[in-house]
């Protein structure tokens, strides 16, 4: 997101309801982003920088004004009158938004950190599981066996918020691959419990002791309480990589073997003659 989005989405979170049906404030945003999807002059026409904020507030009344609660309809009144880089960007933080309420309901029962971890598990068991990746990626199987198959999988070994947001990642994931939405659902979920999320890809397995030891040196260069989210790559052949965000720490022997390579066939310097 550029500069202009991304101050119009922080905005949009200090309007964003800390207490009442979350759940259904969530509900409802997902709704709109739905429409929004399918509907590209309305999406166009929600963000068009040229047309007067009281004109697209008054478009957003007379669509949905008799459809939404006042609290959903207040926040789309509101990213109506905002200002916006490009379309899309109104649909991905109207979607942030419906997942940060999301999360909000499930901090007020005391489920947060466990809507956390379960949404990253998840996201390991796709990358471990090729076949059920491929069938909830499928376009041509129905929303519908989707979500039957995820009760089969899922009902009674998760929360119902996590699984409303499994949901959402399997059945709209807007070109995304699912488990790169669910590690953003997962980081939106650290961030809320103010704390980061280190996501490492490492040759072989660390040991616990060795996880520690990352994770201490990383919440002191950052300033912040960290969490490993490890995940195994023999393709990095050894060493490891860490992203926090959008910074990318790669230590791996697979970029050093890159970088020689590099250097050997298209470094500066005349090549040596042979004797």
């Amino acid at each position: 997101m550029q500069g202009a989005s991304r101050a119009s989405l922080s905005m949009l979170r200090e309007h964003l309801p800390t207490d009442g049906d979350l759940i259904g404030l969530s509900e409802q945003l997902y709704a709109v982003v739905s429409l929004l999807l399918t509907q590209g002059s309305l999406r166009r026409a929600l963000s068009d920088p040229a047309s007067p904020a009281v004109t697209k507030a008054g478009l957003v009344d007379r669509l949905f004004g008799a459809q939404l609660d006042g609290p959903t309809l207040d926040l789309l009144r509101e990213a109506a009158r905002s200002r916006w880089s490009q379309p899309r960007d109104l649909v991905d933080s109207l979607e942030e938004l419906a997942v940060e309420a999301a999360l909000g309901a499930a901090e007020s029962v005391g489920q947060l950190e466990e809507v956390e971890d379960e949404l990253f598990r998840f996201s390991r068991i796709l990358d471990a599981e090729p076949t059920l990746r491929a069938v909830l990626t499928e376009r041509n199987i129905s929303r519908a066996s989707k979500r039957g198959l995820l009760h089969t999988l899922l009902e009674g070994r998760v929360t119902s918020f996590t699984f409303s947001l499994i949901s959402r990642a399997a059945i709209e994931p807007r070109g995304r691959p699912i488990e790169h939405v669910l590690l953003h659902y997962s980081t939106l979920a650290a961030q809320r419990r103010d704390r980061l999320i280190a996501h490492v890809r490492t040759a072989v397995e660390l040991t616990d002791d060795e996880q520690r030891e990352l994770a201490t040196a990383l919440s002191a260069s950052y300033q912040h309480e960290m969490r490993l989210e490890v995940v195994v790559d023999e393709a990095l052949i050894g060493g490891l990589t860490v992203r926090v965000g959008d910074e990318m720490i790669d230590a791996s022997v697979a970029r050093q073997l890159a970088e020689a390579r590099r250097k050997l066939t298209g470094g500066s310097g005349a090549r040596p003659r042979r004797g």
